[in-house]
């Protein structure tokens, strides 16, 4: 499995069917999953979302978790994400406090069981 591209999530509607999918929490992330739709995924992408809700505190650590989130999604997703396939990363008051170190471990724990539970789902193996 080599590098995909990520593409952004950027609807509303794309967010609400991802949380439809599948989902899968840790201390310092939720992540929830699901296939993309046939007319819009393209070959060697998946597609991503980052939100915070006022739960994680005001703008500025709402801002401060998603770029943390961000950076770990960066370092992780490219390998081990799958083709055509959306990821939502939602931030837990945890998340601004979490050591980077944990919160890697957290997103890999997350897309390793997501990705356990989505391959029957879909079909989609590993190649």
């Amino acid at each position: 499995m080599g590098k995909l591209k990520a593409d952004h999530l950027r609807k509303r509607a794309d967010f609400l069917r991802a949380q439809k999918g599948i989902r899968k929490s840790s201390a310092g992330l939720t992540l929830e999953i699901c296939a993309t739709p046939e007319p819009v995924g393209r070959e060697g992408c998946f597609r991503l979302g980052f939100t915070a809700s006022r739960k994680v505190g005001g703008a500025v650590q709402r801002n401060r978790a998603k770029r943390r989130l961000r950076a770990a999604a960066r370092a992780l997703l490219p390998v081990q994400a799958h083709e055509r396939t959306d990821y939502v990363l939602i931030a837990r008051p945890a998340t601004l406090t979490r050591p980077y170190a944990e919160l890697m471990k957290d997103l890999a724990h997350c897309l390793a069981a997501a990705h356990l539970k989505l391959a029957p789902v879909t079909g989609a193996g590993e190649p």
